[in-house]
């Protein structure tokens, strides 16, 4: 099943925006908008918005780590409480009380991005098996980089997902690098989905630049996990343009590199395919990028901008549970 003409054109609207979103966080972030830790996602768009089309964002949980501005866009989450989250205001996705590394909106099944390194994987296999006793329809899609899966965490819990036969996708983002370290340097096995054969179901690689060739594999990986009930392991080969966050200063990757994944920049080979095929023009997104660039100016940063503080008298809110407690059995 390969993407509709329509459903490129849209997935590149939704990348571009996804582009020029994380770009004017690292722009906020360096006139002091935006504070605390920030990771960015261009070069990778092609990753969440190649799975999550295959999967149905809203009706599936999805949970991720620290980088995951663009994994809540692609759930439905509004950019708008997504920015005012980064900056810190009331009106944010959580309040103003997680930032950058804990978006998070129930309402969508975003079921938030994690500051720990490997911390999703046994909380994904955990809402399977809610699933799974509950006879739900829904999968869990997991998303983490490839630096995580040398944590204990990747081991113990494929270990279970693969004897229960949970209900779970778990992709991984591998970027070639963990913070400044490349994989070859921290990875005795560097093709990840081989790391999975012990756990005993499925898992593949697949080039996670172009995004038709994520939605085929990802096709893949969603129908098995949906009909069978069972788990799959998906490997995306990618990159990020930028360092590992803001701190990082990206000195560590030689240039060569940097310009032969340039070169496969997930947006740009999206836009030259839809031109080839006589289906866009670049005068056409040229103008889908001014759109996308004034909305973000007099929408989004502008709502940011004008949303409040979070009342100080309210900080330990959200901290513990507000409902009732209800004892299982009980009266």
């Amino acid at each position: 099943m390969a993407l509709t003409v329509e459903a490129r054109r849209r997935l590149l609207r939704e990348m571009l925006f996804a582009r020029r979103f994380e770009e004017r966080c690292y722009e906020a972030y360096v006139e002091r908008k935006i504070g605390g830790f920030l990771h960015l996602y261009p070069g990778q768009e092609a990753c969440v918005h190649g799975v999550m089309e295959a999967a149905r964002p809203g009706f599936d949980y999805v949970i991720t780590s620290y980088r995951d501005h663009v994994h809540a866009l692609k759930c439905g989450v509004d950019p708008k409480a997504i920015m005012a989250e980064l900056f810190g205001k009331e009106t944010g996705c959580s309040r103003g009380r997680g930032g950058s590394m804990h978006i998070f909106d129930v309402r969508h099944r975003f079921m938030g991005g994690y500051a720990l390194v490997g911390g999703p994987f046994p909380l994904a296999a955990g809402m399977a098996k809610a699933l799974q006793l509950k006879g739900a329809e829904e999968i869990v899609v997991c998303f983490l980089g490839d630096a995580a899966n040398n944590q204990g965490t990747f081991h113990e819990t494929l270990n279970m997902v693969g004897l229960w036969k949970l209900p779970v996708l778990y992709v991984c983002e591998n970027n070639l690098y963990g913070i400044g370290t490349r994989i070859d340097r921290s990875t005795a096995v560097i093709e990840q989905y081989r790391r999975v054969c012990g756990y005993n179901f499925p898992a593949a690689q697949a080039d996670g630049q172009d995004i038709d060739v994520v939605f085929e594999a990802a096709k893949t990986a969603v129908d098995h996990v949906r009909e069978q009930r069972a788990p799959y392991f998906l490997e995306l080969l990618t990159y990020r343009y930028r360092g590992h966050s803001m701190s990082d200063s990206n000195v560590y990757r030689q240039k060569e590199e940097e310009r032969r994944w340039s070169s496969r920049d997930p947006v740009i080979l999206m836009r030259d395919r839809l031109i080839e095929a006589g289906e866009m023009s670049l005068e056409d997104y040229k103008a889908l990028d001014d759109e996308i660039l004034e909305r973000l100016e007099t929408e989004i940063i502008t709502f940011a901008e004008n949303s409040p503080e979070p009342d100080v008298a309210e900080l330990e809110r959200y901290v513990l549970a507000e409902n009732d407690p209800w004892v299982r059995g009980g009266p």
